[in-house]
């Protein structure tokens, strides 16, 4: 029953909320007039740009986490790695965050390494993207803080739902729970052999996080987080100069729907899809582009996310083809060799 409910969780609900949102924002749109405004209104050369900058992007994620990989003892080729990134994003697509652990096993079994070490890798490149969306969130709301003022105004109710889940105590008390546990799992001398691998496992996560810390190359780690940051926001910025109503935003109007797709990606659905139309349709409203509004929806915000996130998706899916065909050759070629060896 509970691997049931586990999976409904995992697999499930993503899909469910998914399709809700997608239902939400785009069940009155013209689909007619959508048609045109893709035809009539976009220069699709701007997406060869957008491709390339895509895939540079995933390069130096693959870079970035070498550089954990092997502050913790695993010497994987950079290809692999590489691979084991456009793996993830693929898996994704179909199975909301399973690719993280994914890339992580296939990594661990390549390499014969510890595979809870190389998750606690994968959560320390995990966890500086959420420092990095919440500097760039911070910022880019002190830069854009009258967009987003006049926005609140307008919907006073999200104001009132955030304002009322910090100052919950029910958000404070589950901190506290967490941080309970967490003490008592490094404190206690129980044998119970379950808290003994949770200690274990647990022990083995922080190793590959604390990796970070005495690492070699933390200048470079510094450098390629901006440039895969830089990368993901370029995306945008170019994707913005092929439609003919986006082409005049300014880069700081391009950050605030960079920065809310960004925290829209936290939201568990399959590849973003719903959220990040939802994020980008939101931005692009601060800025004059129709209202936000369900009942009467914005046809050239709705095209704009709809053939972003699509183009973005199908490049995915290819790299994801690419990276098992590699995997599934590699495999073939060392069960060929490993007799003669």
């Amino acid at each position: 029953m509970k691997k049931i409910l586990s999976a409904i969780l995992k697999y499930v609900v993503p899909v469910i909320i998914s399709v809700g949102l997608i239902w939400f924002l785009y069940q009155n749109v013209d689909l007619e007039a959508m048609k045109s405004t893709l035809s009539s209104e976009v220069n699709y050369l701007w997406f060869i740009l957008v491709i390339a900058v895509s895939i540079m992007s995933h390069v130096f994620r693959g870079l970035r986490w070498r550089l954990q990989l092997r502050a913790i003892g695993v010497n994987a080729p950079l290809h692999s790695i590489v691979n084991s990134i456009f793996g993830t994003y693929a898996v994704n697509l179909v199975f909301p965050r399973l690719g993280e652990v994914w890339r992580c096993g296939y990594i661990a079994q390549r390499e014969n390494a510890s595979f809870t070490k190389v998750v606690g890798s994968m959560v320390a490149d995990r966890l500086s993207d959420t420092v990095t969306v919440l500097l760039l969130t911070l910022g880019t709301f002190f830069l854009a803080q009258d967009a987003f003022t006049a926005f609140l105004d307008t919907y006073p109710q999200v104001k009132d739902g955030m304002v009322g889940m910090l100052t919950s105590w029910k958000t404070w008390a589950a901190a506290a729970l967490g941080i309970a546990v967490l003490v008592w799992l490094f404190t206690s001398k129980t044998q119970n052999k379950l808290v003994l691998k949770v200690k274990e496992m647990v022990m083995n996560l922080w190793q590959g996080f604390a990796a970070i810390g005495h690492m070699d190359g933390k200048w470079m780690f510094i450098i390629y987080t901006i440039c895969i940051w830089g990368c993901y926001f370029l995306q945008l910025y170019v994707a913005a100069q092929a439609f003919t109503f986006t082409h005049d935003l300014t880069m700081l109007a391009v950050l605030v729907l960079f920065v809310l797709s960004s925290i829209g990606m936290g939201i568990p659905t399959n590849g973003g899809l719903g959220a990040w139309h939802m994020a980008i349709i939101f931005g692009l409203s601060l800025y004059g582009l129709g209202p936000f509004s369900a009942e009467t929806p914005n046809t050239q915000a709705s095209a704009f996310a709809m053939l972003v996130w699509g183009i973005q998706t199908l490049l995915l899916i290819v790299l994801g083809i690419y990276a098992f065909t590699c995997i599934a050759l590699e495999k073939k070629n060392n069960k060929t060799t490993s007799p003669a060896q």
